[in-house]
């Protein structure tokens, strides 16, 4: 069957929306952070549209079909590994994974307990530690031990359940950064980040029932090999390199979160 004709791709088509811009990445404030943390340059966010009602049930399909589209091969964007260059995928997607991270956060206070357990001071400040390392990240304050020691007092303050929304996923990248991060003293950068991104990406509306606030985004994390293994986010494996597929079924919209670790733009 020629690509492009019905029943190939399970029904979805997808389209490119390259006007879709993603303010939280480009304002000035954010883009001087994210060269401090060393992801700048690194880091990208894109929209693509499709045409079928989503099932988050058949969410394997929709990915598979996402990686075979003929609109999305030569626009969605990647870090080449050989060249450090944005490049297109330009391989074939034979295997995906698509893991379900859940994103039922509605707001901020979700991080206050790190005033309430003594990570951060009441003047925002980043209590300091001792020096140790948590391959490959240097850990100096309390805030990247509760991120990454797991046997520290501090790591039962966010249970497992949490760890997993995507809020926590998207403040825990942001506080690691990339390869040369210059870590912040206070809290304040990180969070006010994290809810931008957040709200970017991540679709809300009002139940007419209840008149609360649900979030209607379906969030995915992906992970594409080709005959040779792994091929998209990267060839190489790190816990700061990702993509998040953050569906919304009413607008049927595709956002893109990527990132993939590594030394930022510096100048």
């Amino acid at each position: 069957m020629a690509a492009g004709e019905p029943g190939d791709l399970g029904g979805y088509y997808f389209r490119f929306l390259p006007q879709k811009t993603f303010q939280c990445l480009s304002t000035p404030e954010t883009t001087s952070r994210l060269r401090q943390w060393s992801m700048l340059g690194r880091v990208a966010a894109q929209a693509f549209g499709f045409d079928q009602t989503f099932q988050a049930y058949r969410k394997d399909d929709s990915v598979m079909a996402f990686f075979k589209d003929p609109n999305v091969i030569p626009n969605l964007k990647l870090l080449s590994d050989s060249s450090g260059q944005w490049t297109t995928l330009g391989t074939e997607v034979k295997k995906i994974e698509a893991i379900n991270v859940p994103c039922t956060q509605l707001s901020m206070s979700f991080f206050n307990r790190l005033h309430d357990e003594d990570i951060v001071r009441d003047n925002g400040h980043i209590v300091k530690c001792l020096d140790s390392f948590c391959d490959p990240f240097p850990i100096s304050d309390e805030l990247r031990k509760m991120l990454l020691v797991e046997d520290s007092e501090k790591y039962e303050v966010f249970s497992q359940p949490d760890r997993e929304e995507f809020l926590f996923c998207l403040f825990k990248h942001l506080c690691l950064g990339g390869a040369l991060c210059q870590y912040e003293d206070v809290l304040h950068p990180y969070l006010e980040t994290t809810k931008l991104l957040y709200k970017d990406l991540v679709s809300v509306r009002k139940n007419p029932q209840t008149k609360k606030i649900q979030i209607t985004s379906s969030v995915f994390k992906v992970t594409a090999y080709d005959g040779a293994g792994v091929c998209y986010p990267s060839t190489e494996s790190h816990e700061q390199t990702f993509s998040y597929f953050i569906v919304d079924p009413i607008k049927r919209h595709v956002h893109v979160l990527y990132h993939s670790y590594g030394v930022g733009e510096m100048s």
